[in-house]
């Protein structure tokens, strides 16, 4: 999810991105449960540290700046700076203590999701007894940010055609994911090798000392629940109250994660297709789900063939298009706008899907664009492998992605390749986490999320010791906080006196 989409704010998983703070000190340092493991002693100073508290220039929230070593393998190596904001329990009842967040992404701004939604739009009740945090993770937005394209640059990769149909084609969009590596190897060569996953979890866990908590409490949407999951693995003893929702697998290869999505986002354009051939002035026809695939797919075609004027100095490309599609699949209340920049595609008007396709890239009106997509490509190419090694292995899988997509396949297939040129080599590994001795952890599944596909849900519960599985019936990426009370009392439940749902528990 995301603060700047005219869509309804959502949280982010972005496996296929490629597709194309007056002064006050912290609350004290708190010391680790009897059972968690010691702070290493180069780490002491770090933790030590004391957070100075400002205003952040928004009403009702404060800022601040926290230390951490850029390479936790060398503690002594230097720093990197990351930027905190917290909104205070605002009462009444006792302060349970801090309620740390993150969207998404990887490369969601987790402040701008605090400002924008969590800590005015989480219910009441919980911002009453919890003080709501967040911390840019490393590398992502007002913490060091990666930097890899210019504003017009990233205008060029985005239009570049992801559905190649020859040779040709294909090493223009070899030569884009080359040049937009070494970009980020340009001008981001220091961070680029520290901004994984694994090293966030740490930076999470000297945040939750330095708030004076014992334990971190945690709500964690998309791939927040597999930064979620990496920190239970690493410090289970210090896990409090954590929700994983529209949970990522950490068993999945790239592979596995990228085809995966493809089938998610198929699942999500069959519902909304359902519910367009039911309307009369469906842009896609009334017979038929699948004759709506096929003029979906027929629009794609045209595009590739012709682009059509957006009233910008872009037109709208294939790849344009498809991004605006998958932008509206999140979130069903993103359909009517769907529908309408369809409608405009039809009579030669691409500004709709324009406008989508923007939101998705977090592009601003002016040209300029957010770190989202950069940040994204850095954690994910260091977290795993990549999927394909080249346009060769893309090309043997196209039958796959396309079974997984008739609509999407080739598309997705495609985005996968964005790592192959990555400067910085891997170092995660995909694995199961079963984070034996932490407390209660609900993992949230939506059985027709398009970006984390329930089953994933399904698994990290199954991994987790102390999973339990809360299930929402029906559309759009996660189920906290988008309207349904089931959910929301199981969660808030929770949060608040600390009883899980039943394991397996429903809701609509």
């Amino acid at each position: 999810m995301d603060t700047r989409r005219p869509l309804r704010f959502f949280a982010l998983a972005l496996g296929i991105a490629g597709l194309l703070v007056s002064g006050c000190s912290g609350d004290g340092s708190a010391n680790p449960s009897p059972s968690a493991p010691a702070v290493p002693a180069a780490l002491q100073p770090y933790y030590e540290q004391q957070l100075t508290w400002r205003d952040c220039g928004v009403e009702g929230f404060q800022c601040a700046t926290m230390k951490a070593p850029l390479d936790y393998a060398q503690p002594d190596g230097g720093d990197i700076d990351l930027a905190v904001s917290r909104a205070r329990a605002t009462g009444p009842g006792e302060r349970i203590g801090s309620l740390l967040v993150n969207p998404g992404g990887p490369g969601g701004s987790a402040v701008g999701y605090l400002q924008n939604f969590a800590a005015l739009g989480y219910p009441a009740p919980v911002r009453a007894r919890y003080d709501m945090v967040a911390v840019d993770p490393r590398g992502v937005a007002r913490s060091e940010p990666v930097e890899c394209l210019s504003g017009p640059q990233m205008d060029s990769y985005t239009q570049v055609d992801q559905t190649p149909d020859d040779e040709a084609e294909i090493d223009r969009l070899s030569a884009a994911y080359q040049s937009f590596a070494g970009g980020c190897e340009r001008y981001s060569a220091q961070v680029l090798p520290h901004v994984s996953t694994a090293e966030t979890a740490r930076d999470m866990d000297m945040l939750r000392a330095l708030l004076g908590d014992e334990k971190l409490h945690y709500v964690g949407a998309s791939y927040g629940t597999y930064l979620g999951a990496a920190y239970a693995e690493l410090f289970p003893a210090r896990v409090g109250r954590m929700v994983l929702d529209g949970a990522m697998d950490p068993s999945l290869s790239a592979l596995d994660v990228n085809r995966d999505q493809t089938a998610g986002f198929e699942t999500a354009f069959q519902s909304f297709a359902a519910d367009c051939v039911k309307r009369t002035d469906c842009p896609l026809g009334t017979t038929s789900t699948a004759d709506a695939a096929t003029r979906l797919r027929g629009l794609f075609a045209a595009l590739d063939a012709k682009p059509i004027p957006t009233g910008d100095t872009r037109e709208l490309t294939e790849s344009l298009a498809t991004t605006g599609v998958i932008a509206a699949m999140y979130d069903e209340s993103s359909w009517p706008q769907l529908r309408d920049a369809l409608v405009g595609a039809a009579k030669g008007d691409g500004s709709g899907l324009l406008a989508l396709s923007d939101s998705y890239y977090e592009r601003e009106p002016n040209g300029t664009y957010a770190n989202l997509m950069f940040a994204n490509a850095a954690v994910n190419c260091l977290d795993q492998p990549p999927a394909f090694a080249d346009a060769r292995a893309v090309t043997r899988a196209l039958p796959d992605f396309e079974k997984a997509s008739p609509v999407f396949g080739r598309a997705f297939a495609w985005a996968a390749l964005n790592c192959a040129h990555w400067p910085v080599s891997p170092t995660g590994t995909p694995h199961r986490i079963e984070a034996g001795g932490t407390a209660p952890i609900v993992v949230v599944g939506t059985t027709r999320d398009p970006a984390t596909p329930y089953k994933w849900a399904e698994s990290l519960a199954d991994q987790l010791s102390s999973g339990t599985l809360l299930t929402y019936r029906g559309d759009g990426h996660t189920a906290y906080g988008r309207g349904s009370d089931c959910i929301d009392t199981a969660i808030n439940t929770y949060l608040l006196d600390g009883t899980p749902p039943a394991d397996g528990k429903r809701c609509s």
